[in-house]
């Protein structure tokens, strides 16, 4: 069918335009660039049309010269529909209800943190509302204390409704709402204290005032247009969110949502967002540092002593080993794999992860399944979670789902001829419908109470409740094998994927095991056998997992065996902190063997300490480079500041340190050639190689500039100091200029520095950007997909999914051993499993100032009903003992809980590595023994 005919004409103020039918109006004028103001739509949460901003002239017909006002966000688009958006008497109308809204308003738009990027003074300016007649008492309200990351200020709220429609009817929040009392409404908690979300720093960008604003931001008091800002990738965990860094005087001063309409959208969650800290912590490294000849102290080296230092060690012909990082850009570890050889480069994870991990990548290879983006995942009607804690290991693919569960609601409502952006009344009309979601994991979850049925077992337990269900989808009958564990609810499941459009499977590898890993593949492979439309979602532990897999290495314990044979290598450590990854006395093992053990990192960690020579290198937020997100979607990210030197990128040390070993000319002079060099070797980064920025033509008529069009440059706060600003710094590598100057036509998707548009300064401007309101950018969405589904099923695909399946204890052979059924252990003994923690777990967030206040002391979480047994109440201080590591936790019970499971939070700061899943013991301690 032609795209015309696929669209709605309507005639807006004597003009006709084509738009999408089935949106609203405020939608469709907003997609044709008209600026109709607005307060309480917004485009991932439709319309509830409480504000009465939005308000146009709609005309029976061309014979009817009087019309009646309507709210647009609440009128649905119809062919030949006659509106006007700049009639007279509309925008006296739209500036009374400003002047309404604007009555109990503080005017404190000087002193408040929002202004300059404030929804509400933009449409108070669009609207042409400019004096106040209102003489009265203002209404007044208390704020409230919410936690370390937003800030509170309630008597600027005009109750829009978006923040309690976001955080409680999107996001799932229980513990926010809004309160009222006759003409008084008040947005917050019920008490005082810490909001539980971990979306709830999106507030920050969904008010469109200043009742909620980003407080690591009002720590620095940065006004937002003297914000300089680039277009980044969050590094905390493995989704490839979109991101704008932002700095102001060579400090990162916040990180906020960059749109990705197959990524992320409009949100982040509190990680991605407030894990930026560690970049301005006292545990940066910013110096070289070169241990004495006698290996005892470190000191900080000069140039020409660390130059000396480096033409020592890295003589001509001398062996070099490298360990390359799932948190440092593909360019790093290429330059590092480079530097060493492919046969001297070692991934720098243990051997259990290494292997779950490639064995997640063979399936997204090998499987006729879809690696889905979070959008895809959004649009699913049938999900299976097997084995991960989504709002722990991946808050915004939790936060997708929650959508997804949606959909059959929407169905409902399109059967209604209710439309999907009418979000009030699609509720109302499906109450408690959801499209099913069953969640099988070691512990419940907080995605739990929107799932159909939950099922909480063992590693082994799952991994058979999984093989049951895919031989219910291969079965005719639909019956499931009468050995599995729980056989009505293995065939429940089965049926209904098999019935969905769209089925989606979501597994990870946080559970340790290899077997569940490949039964989950099972599970997909038995779907696509039936139709062609199913999604496989694999998350992984870190941002650069999946680039670091599409490289050739070993895990890094076995470059033991190397460092014993070759006395004299030196050891190359790259971003990563080996003690994070393996037990401590392995890890000191593998640091002590080297002749000479060069590190490089950003930050201070136990590797760092055990360095002979110690190169800084930038933070995501002083480089340039790419990650690819478990997705498969390689993504580039820049960098908002330069390093300050000697902090340089790993791959320039890299490369410095090739030109010793090879004397000659560098290997790579720009990030660029790293990229274009790692793509024309390795094949799976070939189209990798389109990330590249043209920046001869992108530069043709000037930079992109990193600064707004309003940056004012010094503040009076440095007055005392200089009245001058710094002259700005040059750029060769990206397409972005330090400064306001250069081109400010919309740059390409992935280039794009901030959202700013006439008349729209706040994040709303967003709108100018997108094709259709929750669409894709203009001119496309960022990344480049490296995985795709393959075209056709080897037939012995599936049968060596299972036969090469990780070991799901990482640390016994080669998966022969099978995880223990907790009926099997002995009685003083427990199945330990891993449990993430969103804040806490991720290495460089944990070390962020707001962040270090939302993570729990470690903690063991066992069942109600055997805590009872074994007189082990919440809260109790009990010993853990698995291998050789005791720790002391506290208990925290939960119902849902399989008995003789206990799950362990795994990787909080100063807690030891351990490998897990494991069999441990677990005691009572007294007073006297606590520690």
């Amino acid at each position: 069918m032609p795209l015309e005919d696929t669209l709605t004409t309507i005639q807006v103020d004597g003009r006709t335009y084509q738009v999408k039918p089935g949106t609203s109006l405020l939608e469709a004028c907003l997609s044709l660039g008209f600026d109709v103001p607005y307060f309480c739509y917004h485009p991932a949460m439709g319309s509830v049309g409480s504000c009465r901003l939005c308000a146009v002239r709609i005309f029976r017909d061309s014979d009817d010269t009087k019309g009646r006002i309507v709210m647009s966000c609440m009128e649905p688009v119809s062919d030949g529909m006659i509106i006007s958006v700049s009639d007279p008497e509309v925008k006296a109308f739209r500036a009374a209800i400003i002047e309404s809204l604007m009555n109990n308003h503080p005017h404190d738009c000087p002193v408040c943190d929002e202004g300059g990027e404030c929804h509400l003074q933009d449409m108070t300016v669009m609207t042409g509302h400019n004096y106040r007649r209102y003489h009265f008492r203002k209404r007044s309200h208390c704020n409230q204390y919410l936690g370390p990351f937003l800030n509170h200020e309630m008597n600027r709220c005009i109750a829009c409704y978006r923040c309690v429609r976001f955080y409680r009817d999107y996001a799932g929040g229980r513990d926010f709402g809004a309160f009222s009392s006759g003409s008084r409404v008040y947005f917050g908690r019920a008490e005082a204290g810490v909001l539980e979300s971990e979306f709830s720093g999106n507030l920050a960008e969904v008010c469109p005032t200043g009742v909620f604003t980003d407080k690591t931001l009002k720590k620095h008091y940065t006004r937002k247009w003297d914000l300089s800002s680039a277009p980044s990738i969050c590094v905390h965990c493995s989704l490839g969110c979109n991101t704008f860094c932002s700095e102001r005087y060579g400090t990162v001063r916040r990180i906020s949502n960059r749109y990705n309409g197959a990524v992320n959208g409009y949100f982040l969650c509190d990680r991605g967002r407030y894990g930026y800290e560690y970049v301005n912590g006292k545990d940066r490294l910013t110096v070289a540092a070169v241990r004495n000849h006698k290996k005892e102290t470190s000191h900080v080296a000069s140039t020409g002593e660390l130059s000396q230092a480096l033409k020592a060690i890295f003589a001509p012909g001398r062996r070099v080993i490298g360990i390359g990082s799932p948190r440092a850009s593909l360019e790093a570890n290429h330059a590092l794999m480079q530097l060493a050889g492919s046969g001297n480069f070692y991934h720098g994870v243990a051997a259990g992860e290494h292997a779950l991990v490639r064995q997640a990548l063979s399936m997204l290879r090998t499987l006729p399944v879809h690696s889905p983006s979070l959008r895809d995942m959004e649009q699913s009607d049938a999900v299976l979670i097997l084995g991960e804690d989504l709002p722990n290991t991946a808050p915004m693919a939790a936060l997708a789902l929650r959508q997804a569960v949606r959909n059959k609601a929407l169905s409902l409502a399109e059967g209604l001829h209710i439309p999907g952006w009418h979000d009030q009344a699609v509720r109302n009309a499906a109450q408690d419908v959801r499209s099913p979601l069953y969640i099988a994991s070691c512990t419940p979850t907080r995605l739990d109470d929107v799932a159909r049925r939950t099922f909480h077992a063992s590693p082994e337990s799952l991994t058979r409740m999984a093989r049951a269900v895919a031989a219910a989808i291969s079965n005719a009958s639909g019956k499931a094998p009468a050995w599995s564990h729980d056989q009505p609810l293995a065939e429940e499941i089965g049926n209904v994927l098999k019935e969905a459009r769209a089925p989606l499977i979501v597994t990870g590898v946080s559970c340790g095991s290899g077997a569940l890993l490949a039964a989950a593949g099972g599970i997909a492979h038995a779907l696509a056998a039936r139709h062609d439309n199913v999604r496989m979602g694999i998350i992984l532990p870190e941002c650069n997992s999946m680039g670091l897999a599409m490289m050739d290495g070993e895990p890094f314990e076995k470059v033991l065996e190397r460092l014993e044979k070759e006395k004299d290598a030196v050891l190359v450590v790259l971003e990563n902190d080996l003690f994070r990854r393996a037990e401590k006395s392995l890890a000191e093992q593998i640091t002590g063997s080297a002749d000479c053990l060069v590190v490089l990192d950003s930050i201070s960690t136990l590797t760092t300490e055990k360095a002979d020579i110690l190169l800084p290198v930038g933070a995501f937020s002083e480089i340039t480079g790419t990650f690819v997100s478990c997705e498969g979607r390689a993504q580039r990210f820049y960098h908002a500041l330069p390093p300050k030197p000697p902090v340089k990128e790993s791959w320039r040390w890299l490369a410095e340190i090739k030109a010793l070993l090879e004397p000659g000319n560098l290997p790579w002079n720009h990030v660029d050639d790293v990229l274009a060099d790692l793509a024309g070797k390795n094949p799976s980064f070939e189209r990798g190689g389109q990330l590249i920025a043209d920046i001869q033509s992108l530069t043709a008529a000037g930079k992109i500039p990193r600064q707004t069009k309003r940056y004012s440059g010094r503040t009076a706060i440095h007055a005392h100091q200089a009245v001058g600003e710094p002259g700005p710094l040059s750029d060769n590598e990206t397409p972005l200029a330090f400064s306001m100057e250069g081109s400010h036509d919309h740059p390409p998707p992935a280039l794009v520095p901030f959202y700013w548009a006439p008349g729209w300064n706040s994040v709303q401007a967003l709108q100018k950007y997108t094709e259709a309101p929750k669409g894709q950018l203009k001119g496309g969405d960022p990344g480049i997909r490296l995985i795709e589904k393959p075209f056709q099923q080897p037939s012995e695909a599936i049968r060596s999914l299972e036969e090469n399946a990780a070991p799901a204890f990482p640390d016994q052979g080669q998966g022969k051993e099978k995880n223990p059924e907790t009926s099997e252990l002995a009685d003083d003994e427990w199945l330990i499993v891993p449990l993430c923690s969103v804040f806490g777990s991720e290495e460089l967030s944990s070390r962020g100032d707001a962040i270090m206040q939302r993570i729990p002391a470690p903690y063991l979480i066992i069942s109600e009903e055997e805590a009872g047994k074994k007189g082990l109440a919440a809260g109790r201080r009990v010993e853990l003992l698995t291998g050789e590591t005791k720790l002391q936790l506290t208990v925290r019970t939960e119902k849902e809980m399989a008995g003789k499971l206990a799950a362990l939070s795994l990787a909080l700061p100063g807690m030891p590595y351990i490998s897990l899943p494991a069999k441990g013991t677990i005691r009572t301690v007294v007073d006297s023994e606590i520690t």
